[in-house]
């Protein structure tokens, strides 16, 4: 299997080479065996496998400069609704009389059509290039989904998974119309179809659905740093808005280059050699990215958790509710902050000391310990009202480990609220005892299962971690002011 992976790669780079897809600069000087090579990789860039992050990726033939163009794909190769219609008039009349599908929905369609056709395509040998699966939440199950036990985010997976149903029902016509084969016209067609473009295309200027970048979506995500808006300077300076699009522009290391007529690659950053050179797609949370992209980063910048307020708080908050968060580290946002601060103030006094809330600074001692308790009392709630606690999301990700590693698994040493879900994991998959539990790992579907489960229980173990740094930074914020006060409070 790993000889013939190894082989339809090297046909595939072959391809792309044929097709301009190249690594190396137009404006540098390569050697005559350079200009011959086979490989449309091999000057900047190179395949190389990180098991431990992200899999399959980009590594650096040599050291990069920071803002280097590093890959060059030029416009023909782009996988768009507009280039697959131009390859099949077919494909273009029948989407023609369906003009109510969205661009995402057409770029699906045309996937699978592509798909349809087989060694015809003209590209096939792309296709046998892309995952037969992905793990964004539209493909969760309903044990996985409740997994994830907080509300928000159960929220987000089922409107995902009733999303991606209904634009497969409303694609379905289209679809018998072009002749799918039977397997092409089912829900996992369509999820394994639309996960395709929800992880692997790149923005266009032409249309919104994107588009498919041979050889440009081997590069693995790497979050931009925390670069989030000071507000405390932006309420003082609104022109500075200008600048925080202009930084938001700057996270974009790749896009289509109208001169060129080609999608251009930057190296974000300096590498070394051998070094995996990373893409940013742009900010999102772990959740976020489990709902579009299929997985998590261990430490995530942008990553938030939020807690819910009361009604009458957010009537006192001038900013978007996103900003309302706790961020990695546990500190709450400085938009948070200033919301509590204003609503622990009495109401009679909120429009004198207004300016001094939305500016960043503290009311008062008493005002500030008011806003910590609550926070605390909210995130202890929180975790109070879950299945499961941090320590015992700790204990099954371990059991897990074990499990993925054929390795047994001693049920009476864990406590009953991860017996419990075990077991419902294990009835879910056809396995009714639990001492053979790790018989589970033999099929390819069941191992998917669990990789899923295993991800919806990283994603809620961090994020009661950061609730429990949360109460942590506000009993110490607490600690520090009747420290410093002494017995006046």
């Amino acid at each position: 299997m790993e000889d013939e992976d190894a082989a339809n790669l090297e046909s595939f780079l072959q391809w792309a080479t044929e097709l301009g897809i190249s690594d190396s600069n137009p404006s540098t000087t390569l050697s005559e065996e350079e200009s011959r090579r086979s490989s449309c990789l091999g000057h900047s860039l190179v395949i190389a496998h990180f098991p431990d992050a992200g899999g399959r990726g980009l590594a650096a033939a040599r050291d990069i400069r920071k803002g280097e163009l590093i890959l060059i794909v030029p416009k023909g190769v782009l996988m768009t609704s507009e280039s697959f219609m131009m390859k099949d008039s077919k494909l273009s009349g029948s989407i023609k009389r369906h003009s109510t599908l969205s661009s995402t929905q057409i770029l699906s369609v045309a996937l699978l059509n592509e798909v349809n056709k087989g060694k015809s395509s003209w590209w096939y040998l792309y296709l046998k290039q892309l995952p037969r699966s992905y793990d964004i939440l539209a493909g969760f199950n309903q044990f996985e989904i409740q997994a994830l036990q907080m509300d928000d985010a159960i929220w987000v997976a089922e409107r995902a998974a009733v999303k991606a149903k209904l634009e497969w029902e409303k694609a379905t016509k289209l679809m018998v119309e072009l002749n799918f084969k039977p397997a092409l016209l089912t829900l996992p067609a369509w999820l394994w179809a639309s996960a395709t473009i929800s992880t692997r295309t790149m923005h266009i200027p032409w249309d919104d659905a994107g588009c498919l970048c041979p050889v440009g979506d081997f590069f693995n995500y790497a979050a931009p740093g925390d670069e989030s808006c000071d507000f405390k300077t932006l309420g003082n300076c609104p022109e500075q808005i200008e600048l925080l699009d202009g930084r938001a522009e700057r996270l974009v290391d790749a896009g289509y280059d109208g001169y060129r007529d080609a999608y251009c690659f930057y190296a974000r950053r300096s590498y070394k050699e051998k070094e995996q050179v990373l893409l940013s797609y742009g900010m999102y949370t772990n959740l976020e990215l489990l709902e579009h992209y299929g997985f998590l980063l261990n430490e995530n910048p942008n990553d938030k958790a939020f807690i819910p307020l009361e009604g009458d708080m957010y009537s006192l908050c001038p900013w978007p509710q996103e900003l309302l968060y706790i961020n990695q580290h546990g500190k709450p946002s400085f938009a948070l902050l200033s919301t509590l601060r204003l609503w622990a103030t009495p109401p009679n006094r909120r429009r004198s000391v207004g300016h001094i809330a939305y500016s960043g600074e503290q009311v008062s001692a008493e005002n500030e310990i008011t806003v910590m308790a609550w926070i605390v009392k909210k995130c202890c709630d929180i975790l109070e009202n879950l299945n499961t606690t941090p320590q015992e999301d700790k204990l099954l990700l371990r059991t897990i480990d074990k499990i993925q590693h054929f390795l047994p698994v001693e049920t009476e040493k864990l406590p009953p609220t991860c017996i419990s879900e075990l077991r419902t994991f294990s009835e879910s998959n056809g396995v009714t005892d639990l001492e053979n539990f790790p018989k589970i790992c033999m099929s390819r579907k069941a191992r998917k299962a669990i990789f899923r489960w295993r991800l919806a229980i990283n994603w809620r173990y961090d994020y009661k971690r950061r609730l429990m740094n949360c109460i942590s930074y506000c009993n110490q914020i607490i600690d520090d002011i009747r420290c410093e006060h002494g017995s006046t409070m």
